[in-house]
């Protein structure tokens, strides 16, 4: 059962077979993805991994593979770099998003399969699964669930379901 991403008259919604739940998308909706333009990506795409921040929460259920974050880690976001659009180590020479933050967002990744296989510098990168922020304000490009329901949808995830998003 694919975890599907909709709009509906409400707003974003992602059904995983449990009804449609609240969520939130980038500013600019969802479409054609380009690096910094604020949309969610179109299209179906596997879920590759899950980072958790295992100081502050317990390890979602998943069949995915799992890794506990560590202060270091970062994702590259800077086209022409040999590493865009994966995981690096901080400090990195060029521009990387840091994934250990002080708010509560990043408690619990997972990492979709967007634009990785192969990569296209300049296409986007750092498309994740994540925890809403309060009143489900826009992430940059990213799906965003509550805890709740991002840890439900994980636990029915099974092998060979993907992330479908509509637009």
């Amino acid at each position: 059962m694919d975890l599907t991403v909709s709009n509906s008259a409400a707003g974003p919604v992602m059904n995983w077979g449990a009804g449609p739940r609240r969520c939130a998308i980038g500013p600019h909706g969802m479409g054609q993805k380009k690096e910094g333009d604020g949309k969610t990506p179109i299209g179906v795409f596997p879920l590759r991994q899950l980072f958790w921040r295992a100081d502050r929460t317990e390890k979602p259920k998943t069949i995915l593979p799992a890794r506990a974050l560590v202060p270091e880690d970062g994702w590259c976001d800077a086209p022409g770099d040999p590493n865009y659009n994966k995981l690096v180590k901080h400090p990195y020479p060029v521009s990387a998003e840091h994934l250990w933050l002080d708010s509560h967002v990043y408690d619990i990744i997972v990492v979709v399969g967007f634009n990785d296989d192969p990569v296209v510098q300049g296409a986007g990168s750092a498309i994740f699964l994540h925890l809403a922020r309060d009143g489900y304000t826009p992430t940059a490009g990213c799906v965003a669930l509550t805890d709740h329901d991002l840890r439900a949808a994980l636990a029915q995830f099974r092998a060979g379901d993907k992330l479908r998003i509509t637009g």
